[in-house]
């Protein structure tokens, strides 16, 4: 979204026909020739000789402009070739958020990712407190990895996480809107959101213990009943 796209159709011994770009959404001739036929200044059609390409332009691409396009040339019947559009939104997501929870002493390793971008982000700042990240600070132990590619990877490492570390941290590329986190440096506490999984555990093992109950007086049973019918067989 908000980039130039560029739809090409090669058409090789046109003659005298022509080439139109129709947008299927709402079946609107959009550009014959090198003429475009919308009041959307974004439209452009552009004709490349050399290569025998019609090219439709869609400048600032947005959302309404994702779809089928067709290339039409006016044979009889038609000659046609389909483009379908997506326009993307690039997002960037922080893994395990929205909290965090580490131990004093331990390393905070914070993972951002950016995906959807036509092309890597030219940039990724880290935020504490709304304040840019300095990995040049007094308090030392902080780096950045970055992997830039189809899906781009940014880690933020603090070591020695002190009480001080505590609060919200956001990774904010340069093509896409920022994604945050809050991380919970702990001194020994044990959060109650940190006691769901002990407790689901404790009412677990109850269970079990209570399903092997069940199973032992169902033996007993069963083998009661089993003397009793021998006793009356003799």
């Amino acid at each position: 979204m908000g980039q130039s796209a560029f739809l090409s159709c090669r058409v090789r011994n046109l003659g005298n026909k022509t080439v139109s770009w129709i947008r299927h959404r709402d079946i609107h001739i959009l550009s014959v020739g090198r003429n475009t036929y919308t009041s959307d200044q974004r439209f452009q059609a552009i004709h490349h000789p050399e290569y025998d390409e019609w090219t439709l332009v869609i400048k600032w691409a947005q959302l309404r402009d994702a779809g089928m396009y067709e290339c039409q040339i006016s044979t009889q019947p038609v000659l046609s070739y389909f483009v379908n559009l997506n326009v993307v939104v690039p997002t960037a997501s922080i893994i395990g958020g929205p909290d965090l929870y580490v131990d004093k002493g331990s390393t905070i390793n914070l993972t951002c990712t950016i995906r959807y971008s036509p092309e890597p982000p030219q940039y990724i700042h880290w935020y504490h407190h709304d304040e840019v990240i300095s990995y040049n600070s007094v308090r030392g132990g902080i780096s950045v990895i970055t992997e830039k590619g189809e899906v781009t990877t940014s880690y933020l490492l603090i070591q020695n996480a002190d009480l001080s570390d505590t609060g919200n941290y956001s990774c904010c590329p340069s093509n896409a809107d920022g994604a945050s986190v809050k991380v919970h440096v702990l001194n020994g506490e044990r959060p109650a959101a940190m006691q769901t999984g002990s407790a689901g555990l404790s009412n677990s093992s109850m269970n079990i213990v209570a399903l092997m109950l069940l199973c032992w007086i169902y033996s007993e049973v069963l083998e009661r009943v089993q003397l009793n019918s021998c006793h009356h067989i003799r």
